[in-house]
């Protein structure tokens, strides 16, 4: 795990660097602004979203000595009906994004982080009635803004998606009043679960405040992540009763649930690499605890950072930044990038419907022509 985080930081350098404008030579031309884009999403519902700022008043924050309580931010993504007169909201909020370059050794302003297709404040669409709720958590050292095209993909389908910001264990977090909170390199990948998890259930507690227009359908909620995130998924699943399905996307798993496993269902997705099923001993050991509907996919090609918005960027900062072929194959793998999109797009998509909302999905019976990269495992 740690060699992954080390990997994930630099992939935030890579993530920035490679929508700056590039020379006949190869090198990095005259810094212009350009913005990072994120596909579309698919469904029929356009997309609106806004962050949420919370407090946990029952609890002291147990990465800092301050005694203050713990905050969160958090984004709400939905189905909307009406995004006129709604602006988009910024992949990373503007003083969060200037922190995050230069974090990275990148100029103000060299890159817009301004764009993405959630409209902030748009009214949810209170005619598809109720809706169900997935939690998503980032990898250590990322960020919310990671799983940006695979949840707005999931609202524009009819979900209620909450992202989470885990303070101090994420890049930056931005809060209302401007400050802007990061971390040391997280070592302590056990403490960080388990705070996560703390942090998971208090989101859930505050679910029912933060459904203002009375559509949060809290009867079918689930949850997934990515790295450390899906390690915070199996162990949120363990501790709370009220997820009731879970995705684990190339995800490590630690504590009680690593022995004790589930009894509600669970989609395994790892790469066949360091941290997958055949390498890791803990995740085998958490299969074989998994007494509800499972399913274990492995992307070939792929590797840790095959999953999220890093997967269309990172190939095209090779040349700029000298990546050499196996450096970066060490990165996002040789499954193109295209590839690894449709499997964002379609397999968590297809989970949730199966189990929150009872219907039909082929896709996850048994192997599909239209992902012949996609190996399946029960």
């Amino acid at each position: 795990m740690a060699d992954i985080v080390k990997g994930m930081k630099r992939t935030l350098l890579l993530a920035f660097a490679l929508v700056l404008p590039i020379s006949a030579c190869g090198a990095p031309a005259t810094v212009q602004a350009q913005r990072l884009m994120i596909p579309s999403p698919t469904g029929p519902h356009p997309v609106g979203t806004v962050s949420v700022h919370l407090v946990d008043q029952s609890r002291q924050d147990p990465w800092t000595k301050s005694g203050a309580k713990r905050e969160l931010m958090v984004s709400l993504w939905y189905p909307a009906k009406d995004v006129r007169n709604h602006k988009v909201a910024p992949w990373l909020p503007k003083a969060a994004a200037e922190r995050y370059l230069e974090d990275n050794g990148l100029k103000p302003g060299s890159v817009l982080l301004d764009t993405t297709h959630g409209h902030e404040g748009a009214p949810v669409d209170q005619g598809l009635g109720k809706l169900p709720v997935i939690l998503y958590s980032p990898g250590a050292n990322a960020s919310r803004a990671y799983g940006t095209g695979v949840v707005e993909e999931l609202a524009s389908r009819g979900y209620v998606v909450v992202t989470v910001d885990h303070t101090y264990d994420a890049a930056v977090v931005e809060f209302p009043d401007g400050r802007v909170e990061t971390g040391p390199e997280l070592t302590d990948f056990a403490k960080a679960v388990e705070v996560r998890v703390a942090d998971v259930r208090f989101v859930l507690d505050q679910l029912p405040t933060l459904d203002k227009a009375h559509v949060f359908d809290l009867q079918r909620i689930g949850m997934f992540g990515h790295s450390l995130g899906g390690a915070a998924t199996s162990s949120a699943m363990y501790a709370d009763k009220r997820i009731r399905a879970g995705l684990g996307l190339d995800g490590a798993v630690f504590g009680k649930v690593a022995q004790s496993g589930l009894d509600r269902p669970y989609l395994v997705v790892d790469t066949g690499g360091k941290g997958g099923m055949s390498t890791n001993p803990a995740l085998r050991t958490f299969w074989d605890g998994l007494r509800g509907w499972r399913l274990n996919l492995t992307l070939k090609g792929a590797a840790h950072n095959s999953f999220g918005d890093d997967v269309m960027l990172i190939p095209m900062a090779a040349k700029p930044l000298g990546l050499s072929k196996t450096e970066l194959e060490e990165v996002v793998g040789t499954i193109p990038a295209e590839r690894a999109l449709a499997f964002q797009k379609a397999y968590p998509l297809a989970f949730f419907d199966l189990h929150l909302r009872k219907q039909k999905e082929p896709l996850l019976d048994g192997p599909s022509p239209a992902f012949p990269e996609v190996a399946y495992r029960r």
